[in-house]
């Protein structure tokens, strides 16, 4: 069969949290269009995939999305960025989201022993007598001691409250003690589920369309596939004995708080962009459905997973990864600091993952329908070629007031230090950590090659309190380095000059 590619590019903006972009920026990033078409292409044709739908979110916008292949097969329907997939685990962030809504309304604290709200775990037998009890939070982050159970969870979707109950009444096997290390689990997520049913008095589904979709205008993102619109609902598939066969796509149930969502990529791009403002922290209103200081919190790696010593990029350029899981959603950091956040999704024909770099402004979704497609490296594969091609950089830091002050103060200064130690501008252990008469041979032997102090640059911030400038001279730079300390106003407590490298 041949599969057709279609492409759509996008300007949908949520201007609550649009980030101030230049324009040469996003043209950069869509002028990548071309290669991102090519690459998903090119993944889906060697992988088999009836169909795929990808979006790429930047600075707030749902800035390019495309499709290729077929969302459903026997009618030769067309995969578009409207097409609703069903995104199995990528729905565990919603339900943690859901918990924290709760607790914003101050229903439930993410320590709380779960039992507090699914009273039948209370006589549960634990797996040792000094095993305690399992919370909120330990549901959240993959803690609770349940064993990873995906090939069992995937056919789950349609249980009812009362199975899920009777399975707690009788006994749950452990393969842990909850609080020691990380198992991924789906049973924890329905539970986290049947808590927000029971905490907010409606179903879970009802709930989560209330208080998360409805705010962030993701009108078209449902959980029961019966409602979906014939000629948008994404069909599942698996790849067997060289032909496609269609799954059978299963109802929503109690489980669907671990993977039952279906949306769509225009639809999806929206909670993708909300998780995006929360970076970088402002001071700006909230309009969300919980706080971005919450959304961060989920984000944070609560759990640690794994690390990847001999981890390759798609690209085969070695760079060791360090993986934890955070509430809902995973969490890595790799050898360059780049810190990525979102999840995949697999279910019987179905394969989907997001992904978010704060520090770049950028994020990722892409939903095929055949069983299990992994979309983690091809994702990963276009966010690192797309920062490539565009050139990006992370997000500068904003320079804070107390920073610029101090800059223009040590530079007025040096070179000669006069009357350092009575500026008020250091910290009291400046002076005794290093005198003035050696911090001035340090400097004066750097001058020396550089020559003549004729200006600085701007400051480069790390965070609010530590940053770095250049010192112009005749001959060459010299890098300055400062941070300050936690006193109110804050001051210089270290302060160090090198060459450029």
């Amino acid at each position: 069969m041949r599969v057709i590619f279609t492409s759509l590019l996008s300007l949908f903006t949520l201007d609550v949290w649009s980030q101030t972009s230049s324009p040469e920026r996003l043209e950069k990033i869509r002028a990548t269009l071309p290669v991102i078409e090519r690459i998903y292409r090119d993944y889906s044709e060697k992988n088999h995939f009836p169909g795929l739908a990808f979006g790429l979110v930047v600075d707030g916008k749902l800035l390019l999305s495309g499709a290729n292949g077929f969302s459903e097969i026997a009618t030769s329907t067309k995969a578009s960025p409207e097409s609703l997939f069903r995104i199995a685990s990528m729905s565990k962030s919603v339900t943690a989201m859901g918990i924290l809504a709760l607790r914003k309304e101050g229903k439930l604290r993410l320590d709380d022993p779960a039992y507090h709200y699914i009273p039948e775990l209370k006589n549960m037998p634990s797996l040792t007598k000094d095993a305690p009890a399992i919370t909120i939070r330990h549901l959240l982050t993959h803690m609770a001691g349940f064993p990873e159970d995906n090939p069992w969870g995937d056919r789950q979707l349609d249980t009812q409250d009362e199975d899920l109950i009777a399975l707690i009444t009788k006994g749950i096997s452990f393969s842990n003690v909850p609080g020691v290390t990380y198992e991924y689990s789906n049973l924890g997520f329905a539970m986290l589920g049947k808590i927000i049913s029971n905490v907010s008095g409606r179903p879970y589904q009802q709930y989560i369309n209330e208080k998360i979709f409805k705010p962030l205008g993701m009108n078209n993102t449902i959980w029961e596939y019966t409602e979906a619109p014939k000629n948008l609902l994404a069909h599942g598939y698996r790849y067997e004995d060289d032909v496609w066969k269609e799954e059978e796509l299963e109802h929503d149930g109690t489980y669907g708080a671990m993977g039952g969502l279906i949306t769509s990529i225009d639809d999806f791009s929206k909670y993708v962009a909300f998780h995006l403002s929360a970076w970088p922290p402002s001071s700006g209103a909230e309009t969300g459905p919980v706080l971005r200081s919450d959304v961060r919190e989920m984000q944070m790696p609560w759990n640690f997973s794994s690390l990847n010593a001999s981890y390759k990029y798609p690209s085969g350029r070695p760079c060791a990864m360090v993986s934890a899981y955070g509430y809902g959603l995973r969490w890595s950091r790799d050898c360059e600091g780049r810190t990525g956040i979102g999840h995949t999704g697999g279910l019987p024909g179905f394969g989907s993952q997001w992904q978010i770099l704060p520090e770049y402004g950028i994020g990722i979704i892409a939903h095929a329908n055949r069983t299990y497609a992994g979309m983690a490296a091809i994702n990963t594969a276009v966010l690192d070629t797309v920062i490539a091609l565009a050139g990006l950089k992370p997000l500068p830091v904003a320079v804070s007031n107390v920073l610029k002050q101090r800059k223009e103060q040590i530079v007025k200064l040096l070179p000669t230090w006069q009357n350092a130690e009575q500026s008020g501008i250091f910290a009291e252990n400046f002076f005794p950590d290093r005198s003035v008469s050696h911090r001035r041979k340090e400097l004066d032997a750097l001058l020396a090659k550089a020559g003549t102090i004729t200006g600085s640059t701007e400051m480069v911030a790390e965070n609010q309190l530590r940053g770095t400038f250049m010192l112009q001279c005749t001959a060459g730079n010299i890098r300055v380095y400062f941070t300050l300390s936690p006193e109110n106003p804050a001051l210089i407590q270290q302060l160090d000059f090198s060459a450029p490298k």
